[in-house]
């Protein structure tokens, strides 16, 4: 075999190209999905050319048994097929999630209420005032002020009869916010309080970032409930199908891990081997969806109940994320919220 064979591998001469898979197959657009099949690269190292449905997508790696492209802006869920030398391969399908709003700030999950209305923060810096702490956007996706007054705003969360709960970073305080926009404080000394979460006993857990799980009861006595190594971004909660609480808290390692806290605040490692984990949901099977990177790739990443981590939702600067009504999904990335339809059964956040 000469060099340039060698070059070239296996020669793409008069057939077409051919997709076996695509994965994976959802994405927002910025995503980054790889395309398996055969034939899929000209000859003479030229760049096969990649269409999401009429939208040309960048190629970044290319082969003759997989290519590697960035879901364009303005591309929708569809057909994706792939271009060599005249010829264009079969469609495969792939989902692609749909721009609600942009222009903010989420640093986790998004909130819903019992509605379907979204809650979604412009947190800032740290110390920094901004107009509008709390944006909500209804369910025809019309983006309105909530909530102008806060500082920090961090993470949302409903209890059982729909009031809603934010916390501070900026001033170790969780409030209560009325459905008018007017807030009160509810637990002050929460630290560096970032992630919120309910359990069934109507208990609210705040994660102050400097390493404490604080539990908070219904009459508002505060306990410490579990401690952890300290994180440089946040510490996001949500309870698992069987009262556990689970907590991501990014630190400067690639390789971080999800806790797992049990119901007597004793932690152990659920799964290891993340880079910047931050928001995370539950599926009806108990499935664990977290916005992380996965051997280097970002994105919604799927782990089950034993462990397999697969990367479910390709795209860049994902934060968080929250099921919603009709099995679909709302994404938060750094700067936007997506809605994606995923055929998933998110699992309720307060069980009855």
């Amino acid at each position: 075999m000469g060099i340039s064979d060698r070059l070239l591998g296996k020669k793409n001469v008069n057939g077409k190209p051919h997709i076996e898979a695509v994965a994976p197959s959802f994405a927002l657009p910025g995503g980054e999905v790889r395309i398996v099949g055969r034939g899929l690269r000209p000859p003479e190292l030229r760049r096969p050319r990649v269409h999401f449905g009429e939208v040309e997508g960048s190629v970044l790696i290319s082969s003759d048994d997989f290519v590697i492209a960035r879901v364009p802006e303005g591309a929708v869920s569809g057909p994706v097929v792939v271009g060599t030398n005249g010829h264009v391969s079969n469609a495969h399908s792939i989902k692609v999630a749909v721009p609600v709003a942009d222009n903010l700030h989420p640093v986790t999950n998004p909130a819903l209420d019992h509605e379907g209305n979204i809650y979604v923060t412009f947190s800032g810096s740290r110390g920094q005032k901004v107009p509008v702490a709390i944006f909500k956007i209804d369910t025809n996706y019309a983006v309105k002020p909530f909530l102008n007054e806060m500082m920090n705003a961090t993470a949302i969360a409903f209890d059982r009869e729909g009031q809603m709960y934010v916390s501070s970073r900026h001033d170790e305080t969780v409030y209560k916010v009325a459905p008018n926009g007017t807030m009160s404080s509810y637990a002050e000394g929460m630290g560096v309080a970032t992630g919120i979460a309910f359990d069934r006993a109507r208990n609210l857990y705040v994660g102050d970032r400097s390493g404490t799980i604080f539990k908070i009861a219904p009459d508002r006595q505060i306990f410490v409930f579990a401690t952890l190594e300290p994180s440089v971004s946040a510490y996001h909660l949500a309870f698992g199908p069987h009262g556990d609480l689970f907590v991501t808290g990014p630190t400067t390692s690639s390789f971080d891990c999800i806790h797992k806290v049990d119901q007597h605040g004793s932690v152990s490692v659920f799964y290891r081997g993340l880079g910047r984990p931050q928001g995370l949901a539950f599926d009806a099977e108990g499935n664990l969806y977290v916005a992380a990177s996965l051997t280097g790739k970002r994105g919604i990443v799927k782990i089950t109940p034993d462990g397999k981590a697969s990367l479910e939702v390709s795209g860049q600067g994902l934060v968080g994320l929250a099921f919603a009504p009709g099995k679909s999904a709302i994404l938060a990335t750094n700067n936007a919220v997506h809605h994606i339809s995923w055929n998933i059964q998110g699992l309720p956040l307060l069980p009855e």
